[in-house]
């Protein structure tokens, strides 16, 4: 992390600035160098200073020069940012001076990971920073804030802190047992003082499976055979005519998507090609396709015609879904009814149809009610939501289990210690006080270049 980095920091496109950001120690002194206006090597830190860029005694662009001195800086390093003109050409233009005059193009996610390598932040803020990038739903940029702001971290942090202590009284009393102010953690103690942690662990994991909901929405798929209503149910819930809705059956023949927001939730819906027997080849393509997208949704809404009675491939679709989430959508029902509804053994049955204005909304009420959406607490967004993380806590949880069965064996105290200590240790892979480089690389590669 020696070397000067460099790139551009908004998008390359025509617009009225482009902001091209520079990071290291000798930022400001390569900044200077092409920069015609005050002696930035001069200037105060945290100020923004008017000039032109030149190249060889020419004048490439007027521009604003921000300059922020270490340690008081996002990398904690000496930082310049050039804002210039928005055109694509003066931009590469800039960047093409810059890497000439000793900067090096800095790697997508350069700047956080200096950032994190630097102590500036942890790494739960780090993610927390292209989360907020990410960011398509209020839920999801109050979510990406709260992580910014290391009010998540502190979570991690409190329950490491809970851990050490526990060590810390297991240590004092082995290697200091005449030291009379120590609680002496006897088995039933140990088991107390456990306890917390392990319905501390449960709580950050239930909650977390919320907010990682919340981070990357809901994956629906819509099912049954040809001609039900699945593409005009698609069209209704996302308010756009995106399937083409025909009554000729086969008209869906490859998948069609959609997103639509519910409760403040991402749903990222599919409109399947209705599974039957058929000889088209193309029809037939897409309802293996449809087949295969029913392992990889998170809930199936399969539908069925009011209008008819249930059909073998009715029959097939109901024991098809059986043992997956679901909801049986009877459609249609502005029609005579003619469907055997008292032949489907379903807890998640409604109706619907997508004439009338609230034709869907019993479907909505079932999509929140089997999520829990209905209890997600936009004040309370303080959990992790990435699936590293999520992980990493479920593995802490099974270790701290079988601790439990060690203190109920009785297993020596000492020995005990040393799983506690996985544990703690674990927890720090969370926000990066441990990590391997491996990791950190991988990371980062996934933030977008300039950030």
């Amino acid at each position: 992390m020696d070397d000067t980095i460099v790139a551009i920091s908004t998008a390359l496109s025509i617009g009225a600035i482009s902001i091209i950001r520079i990071s290291g120690e000798d930022s400001i002194k390569i900044v200077n160098k092409i920069f015609k206006g005050k002696d930035l090597e001069k200037v105060k830190s945290h100020t923004i200073n008017y000039g032109y860029i030149i190249d060889n005694g020419e004048k490439i662009d007027e521009v604003l020069v921000s300059i922020m001195r270490a340690p008081k800086t996002f990398t904690k390093e000496n930082i310049v940012e050039i804002n210039c003109h928005g055109g694509i050409s003066v931009t590469n233009k800039i960047l093409e001076i810059l890497l000439n005059n000793g900067c090096r193009l800095a790697e997508p996610g350069e700047f956080t990971k200096r950032a994190f390598l630097n102590g500036r932040i942890d790494l739960i803020e780090a993610e927390s920073v292209m989360d907020m990038i990410n960011s398509k739903t209020e839920l999801t940029r109050k979510l990406a804030i709260n992580g910014i702001e290391g009010k998540i971290s502190e979570i991690i942090k409190d329950l490491r802190q809970n851990i050490i202590e526990i060590l810390a009284n297991i240590e004092v009393n082995i290697d200091y047992p005449e030291y009379e102010d120590a609680i002496i953690l006897t088995n039933k103690i140990l088991d107390e003082k456990t306890d917390y942690v392990e319905q501390k662990l449960k709580e950050i994991i239930a909650k977390s499976e919320n907010t990682k909901l919340l981070k990357e929405g809901i994956k629906i798929g819509i099912f049954g055979r040809p001609n039900v209503g699945k593409s005009s149910i698609l069209n209704k819930l996302i308010e756009e005519d995106k399937a083409i809705v025909t009554n000729i059956e086969g008209t869906t023949r490859d998948i069609v998507e959609g997103s639509f927001l519910l409760n403040g939730i991402m749903i990222n819906i599919i409109d399947t090609a209705g599974i039957r027997k058929t000889n088209n080849l193309v029809e037939k393509i897409g309802v293996e396709k449809s087949k295969k997208i029913l392992n990889e949704v998170d809930l199936i809404i399969l539908v069925l015609n009011n209008n008819e009675k249930l059909t073998a491939e009715d029959y097939e679709l109901l024991e098809l879904t059986k043992n997956k989430t679901r909801i049986i959508a009877i459609n249609k029902i502005d029609l005579a009814t003619n469907l055997e509804i008292e032949k489907i053994n379903e807890k998640n049955i409604i109706q619907c149809d997508t004439i009338n204005i609230d034709g869907l909304k019993e479907l909505k009420k079932k999509i929140i009610e089997i999520f829990n959406m209905g209890n997600l607490d936009d004040k309370d967004l303080t959990y992790l939501s990435s699936a590293r993380s999520i992980s990493i806590l479920k593995s802490c949880l099974k270790k701290l289990k079988e601790i439990k069965m060690a203190i109920k064996n009785e297993v020596p105290t000492d020995i005990i210690a040393i799983d506690l200590k996985s544990i703690w240790d674990l927890l720090g892979e969370i926000i990066g006080d441990t990590y391997q480089d491996e990791l950190i690389d991988q990371l980062f590669t996934q933030f977008c270049l300039g950030k």
